[in-house]
């Protein structure tokens, strides 16, 4: 294993949610220190909707995994944060979400700052970021013409009506608000220094998406000319991509965006066998069909790996470590990648993980 000058080191922002993000955020910590996880705000069910709703606060569990996947902090103190409680009125609750909700009122709603002073006391490496901080809602539109308003409702309601998502938005709550939703000064400032992009894993209409469709948010993205790496799931998603294949994701992607928005495309090209697929299966999940021959023609570079891991013997996962060698895999094509004489690009690597 090669281990990083610093002064060369990629700065790489994330944008994402859900378990998805967290657990790439776990396999870049052990290589990449200079890393920004910009997190939706989308999130209104389990215990953040009910403290978002309870404390008028914006929901903090998917900022909260964040956070600890990039701490340093004592084992305990990580086991204390990702507990849940069993009985009583708090049953359901994490006490990490209330720690981010105390820390959230002692500076008087300012939610930046709560996550920053949470950061530091758990010495987090790199930066954790809310895209917005107005409260917002998701709305999707199903192929159906129906319209379909909150997170946690949006797949629940396409597995009953049966209909495709056509397309997400994220509107503010107040509609008294004559305007968009809008991204933090701070994740501008990130977007502009960083060396590398990265969308996923996770949930395509209700992580990554509700990111990109901040309208200032692409624009900051299409401003900074940086590679935009997509990294494509490995199980469709129930209510929200079913039947989807590798290249479906991608087209959503570009549908709420633009053309060539994304560069790259990291994706499991390796057969899912494991004894939990029978259990993803009852639950009308399947592994996502890498169909490569689609990608054709579409400008997106393909970096075909085997991504499956496998978590706590119940979850199918992205293996954080090869997730991670992927990512700086493509941050180096794109810096140290060749033409030959018949117009091929090359991967020339300088630099890399597990070499």
């Amino acid at each position: 294993m090669i281990n990083y000058n610093k002064k060369a080191e990629p700065k790489i922002v994330a944008f994402g949610g859900g378990t998805g993000l967290s657990t790439m955020l776990r396999g870049l910590k052990e290589y990449v220190e200079n890393i920004t996880a910009v997190v939706t705000m989308a999130d209104d069910g389990g215990g953040s909707g009910v403290l978002r709703r309870d404390m008028n606060m914006l929901p903090p569990g998917d900022i909260r995994n964040c956070i600890l996947a990039l701490s340093k902090t004592e084992p305990i103190m990580e086991k204390l944060l990702r507990y849940r409680f069993k009985h009583g009125s708090l049953s359901g609750q994490n006490f990490g979400n209330l720690f981010l909700a105390a820390m959230n009122e002692i500076f008087s709603g300012d939610f930046i700052t709560a996550v920053q002073n949470v950061s530091n006391v758990l010495n987090v490496q790199g930066k954790v970021l809310p895209v917005t901080v107005t409260d917002s809602e998701l709305v999707a539109e199903l192929e159906n013409g129906k319209e379909v308003v909150g997170e946690s409702a949006i797949g629940k309601c396409v597995s009953v009506m049966g209909s495709r998502i056509k397309s997400i938005a994220l509107q503010p709550k107040n509609k008294k608000l004559d305007k968009c939703v809008e991204m933090i000064p701070e994740v501008a400032e990130e977007i502009a220094g960083a060396d590398i992009i990265t969308l996923g894993p996770g949930s395509l209409y209700t992580s990554i998406l509700p990111n990109l469709v901040i309208p200032d948010v692409l624009e900051c993205i299409k401003a900074s000319k940086v590679p935009v790496v997509y990294i494509n799931n490995i199980m469709t998603q129930p209510g929200e991509t079913d039947g989807y294949t590798a290249y479906d994701h991608v087209k959503a992607i570009l549908d709420h965006t633009y053309p060539g928005f994304i560069d790259y495309c990291i994706i499991n090209t390796n057969a899912v066998e494991s004894p939990l697929l029978a259990k993803y299966t009852e639950e009308d999940s399947e592994p996502v069909e890498p169909d490569i021959n689609k990608f054709e023609g579409t400008g997106i570079r393909l970096f075909p790996r085997n991504l499956v891991g496998i978590e706590n013997e119940r979850y199918i996962r992205h293996n954080p470590s090869v997730l991670a060698d992927a990512i700086i895999d493509v941050y180096n094509f794109s810096r140290y990648s060749d033409v030959n004489e018949d117009g091929v690009m090359l991967y020339t690597p300088k630099r890399g993980l597990h070499q």
